[in-house]
């Protein structure tokens, strides 16, 4: 669920459909008026109402191109007609809607956002959806669980949504960003995923050497010259950490794949996002650390992924340390 403003930029989210999805909860917790000339005021019995065309006016104002659609988010996550007012007033002075709203819809679940918190893109279910199917895949008999690790969690997103889907998962997130770690204990919790404060897989238990199945690194790629080109929204109001992929947008990326083959499980699966131009690089260095290197693209989504498998069997790739 991320709505930001449109843009050219080839690294920011494309719009969404004529809507978004419906919000978890779409039932006010207080009276509505369609009155419009005030933001909150008082209904015929006296009690407080807002105004939901004043709601989507202001945010018409504000440049919100999906005025209609937030005002309905908005109105469902407020508990009072205060709340709203506040909430509106920092939705039109630029805060990410997710921050806002305290959450974000990613893959069905409700998803924790804390402000300066990475906000989780619609593109990203693309690569979730590969790392189900692979995690299906290497799902072992009853008992063992699939292993799998979330490098770059964020709000810890893709790491709850795997956990939601696969029957059972071992499961383990890092972040550097002590913000991004506190929310990510918050999302991860019911799967009883552990997370670790430090960079990539530094913090991570030394036992998780070449054990993991499933390896998900939402890196940042974006060059850093181009991170002024996003909008308002993610350049003033995410981590910077999480957006800049240095010069190329694959500095990240390349540290991440060179380490990988020490941490996968014979046959195990990295999965990291990129954007098509940065494709042919992102393979090479993929094939470089020893990997067998795959391009799995969503023109719906925008989304270009790059799957990076460690042979299984004699052919296994060691890296030196």
């Amino acid at each position: 669920m991320s709505y930001h403003r449109s843009s050219s930029h080839p690294f920011a989210d494309p719009l969404p459909g004529s809507s978004p999805r419906a919000p978890l909860r779409s039932a006010p917790l207080f009276p509505l008026t369609d009155a419009p000339t005030a933001l909150a005021r008082t209904s015929p019995d006296g009690s407080p109402a807002v105004s939901r065309p004043a709601v989507i006016a202001r945010l018409r104002a504000a440049g919100c191109v999906f005025a209609e659609d937030e005002t309905e988010l908005l109105i469902a996550t407020a508990r009072t007609p205060a709340e709203l007012a506040v909430m509106v007033e920092r939705r039109a002075l630029g805060l990410p809607l997710e921050h806002v709203l305290g959450w974000a819809e990613f893959s069905g679940l409700r998803v924790a956002v804390d402000p300066g918190v990475f906000v989780p893109r619609r593109r990203t279910e693309f690569l979730l959806g590969r790392a189900v199917a692979l995690g299906r895949r290497a799902a072992r008999p009853a008992p063992a669980p699939v292993v799998a690790v979330d490098l770059c969690c964020g709000s810890g997103a893709v790491g709850a949504a795997l956990a939601a889907a696969l029957e059972r998962v071992e499961l383990h997130a890092s972040d550097i960003e002590p913000a991004a770690v506190r929310c990510a204990r918050r999302n991860v919790a019911a799967a009883g995923g552990e997370v670790y404060e430090g960079d990539l897989f530094a913090p991570l238990p030394a036992a998780l050497r070449g054990r993991i199945d499933i390896l998900v690194a939402n890196v940042p790629y974006v060059p850093s010259e181009e991170v002024g080109l996003l909008p308002a929204e993610a350049r003033e109001h995410e981590p910077r950490v999480a957006l800049d992929g240095g010069a190329d947008g694959l500095d990240v990326l390349r540290r991440v794949t060179t380490a990988a083959p020490r941490w996968l499980a014979p046959g195990g699966h990295l999965l990291v996002e990129t954007s098509e131009r940065q494709a042919e690089r992102a393979v090479e260095t993929v094939a470089r650390s020893g990997l067998v290197p795959q391009v799995a693209v969503s023109d719906e989504l925008h989304a270009t992924v790059i799957i990076g498998t460690r042979p299984a069997g004699p052919a296994a790739v060691t890296v030196e340390e």
